[in-house]
């Protein structure tokens, strides 16, 4: 590419602004194409899945595979494109790769594509208002609704995803529930207070799930409206837990010593 000084020394009257323009053009071009790979990576529905199980928090390959019902080749491929557009990255520990959100602002990405896709894709919308209307038959709860509800100590919270997402970070008192333990350990919520439910998204069916269950066994509940990404994404409290994540029967034992934990603090503040 000439420099503009030497195309400028040309000695045509019009050259040098013509070969300026076509320099500028040349530019915004390139510009265009590196921010459309962005846009490409983005714009395959399984790769939108994995990103959102990195919004919670960092997996490997092989728990990815798991949660998304793909194939570890299938996610290794999905996650080498979003990994080549800078929207992951990867550690290596031991055997294993770990994958996690490259930055903040790809969640804000995610709320964005969200965002418009409600406005302006009316089959989205459509989707919307014909099956999460059917699941929402109560109004989800605000997270300030939810902020004014804790503070006043109205309602129990429940995180119902995996407890690793969990000890990852979740909302203040929440208590830890995982979704396939719910049905057995229901008998420990409080029987007068109010069972508020979230999980990853506003797409999230883990929680609709939950509240049909706590629904059926008598108890009043109703969800969050988004999940746990975007109450931390808005700055709201958050609470960590440092604990390895077991499995199996132990998972569910270390949920409850988890949330008897939580319960002693939440005493001790009242």
């Amino acid at each position: 590419m000439k420099s503009l000084h030497s195309t400028a020394e040309s000695g045509s009257p019009h050259g040098p602004a013509r070969d300026k323009q076509h320099i500028f053009e040349s530019i915004q071009d390139l510009i265009f194409e590196q921010l459309a790979r962005i846009g490409k990576a983005v714009g395959n529905k399984q790769r939108l899945k994995l990103l959102e199980l990195l919004a919670q928090t960092e997996r490997s390959v092989e728990e990815l595979a798991e949660e998304s019902r793909l194939s570890i080749a299938n996610v290794s491929q999905h996650l080498q494109v979003l990994r080549n557009v800078g929207l992951v990255e990867a550690t290596k520990r031991g055997l294993y790769v770990y994958y996690r959100l490259s930055d903040s602002e790809v969640l804000g990405l995610l709320k964005a594509i969200r965002t418009l896709g409600e406005k302006r894709l009316g089959e989205l919308g459509r989707i919307l208002r014909t099956f999460l209307a059917e699941l929402h038959e109560i109004q989800p709860l605000s997270a300030a609704e939810l902020l004014d509800k804790l503070k006043r100590r109205e309602v129990v919270v429940i995180d119902v995803r995996p407890l690793k997402e969990y000890l990852a970070g979740h909302i203040p008192g929440a208590l830890s529930i995982p979704l396939d333990e719910l049905e057995t350990r229901v008998r420990e919520l409080p029987e007068r207070k109010e069972i508020v439910a979230y999980c990853r998204g506003p797409y999230c069916l883990l929680a609709d799930r939950a509240i049909d269950i706590l629904r059926k066994a008598g108890k009043q509940a109703r969800r969050l409206a988004e999940g746990f990404p975007e109450w931390a994404a808005a700055k709201l409290p958050v609470e960590k837990t440092n604990s390895a994540t077991p499995s199996g029967s132990s998972a569910c034992q270390a949920s409850k010593k988890v949330n008897t934990a939580s319960n002693n603090r939440l005493n001790s503040r009242s």
